[in-house]
């Protein structure tokens, strides 16, 4: 069984926070299998072996299959210590870096799909998990004001998920983020070299 880092990428997808994440691991090595999303690549036979929803981004570790952005960044924090970029268990941070992590994945991010994509609002906005757009911007403003980062003065992998979701929204014009909180916190992440390497920046 290879130990081998085997990722699955298209820059043009949420893949791209995977990549941005294995280049702040610090020289950890991975291999880097694109596929075409538009020749289909993402649903032959051979890829929805690995990944059944025919979804980007996909890692392979150890024999091991990890699906969904939050999870795959996630793992490789926990997987690599030594890059610094999680509190290990027992930490008392560990509880905020994991409530903002899945933050971004459970309220942040389809906030801002439905919010970009217009789509019309429920009758019952308790219904959806994130409540409101205006609510979840409110949370990471406050989340972002003791800074420079999430936890302070650590840059986490919670930086990394959130972060890219805060600079998709903010290319895109995506309402209430292009306050000086939220483009001072994108400058600070937006000029590691990591985010540059992958950015093409």
């Amino acid at each position: 069984m290879s130990d081998e880092i085997v990722f699955y990428h298209n820059p043009r997808s949420r893949a791209q926070m995977v990549h941005w994440m294995l280049e702040e691991l610090g020289g950890v090595p991975y291999r880097t299998v694109i596929i075409d999303m538009e020749k289909q690549e993402h649903k032959t036979p051979e890829f929805l072996a690995i990944n059944p929803m025919g979804k980007l981004p996909t890692l392979v570790h150890d024999g091991t299959v990890i699906t969904e952005t939050a999870a795959i960044i996630t793992y490789l924090a926990d997987t690599f210590p030594q890059a610094g970029l999680a509190p290990l268990p027992g930490d008392p941070r560990r509880g905020t870096y994991l409530r903002w992590l899945f933050f971004g994945a459970g309220c942040f991010e389809p906030a801002l799909i439905d919010t970009m994509f217009k789509r019309p609002p429920v009758e019952r906005k308790g219904a959806l998990g994130y409540g409101s757009y205006e609510e979840t911007i409110n949370a990471l403003k406050k989340m972002l004001v003791p800074g420079p980062y999430i936890l302070g003065e650590q840059f986490s992998a919670a930086d990394v998920y959130v972060g890219a979701q805060l600079s998709w929204g903010a290319k895109f014009g995506a309402p209430g983020l292009d306050e000086p909180i939220f483009k001072n916190y994108l400058e600070r992440i937006t000029s590691r070299l990591a985010y540059k390497i992958t950015s093409g920046g």
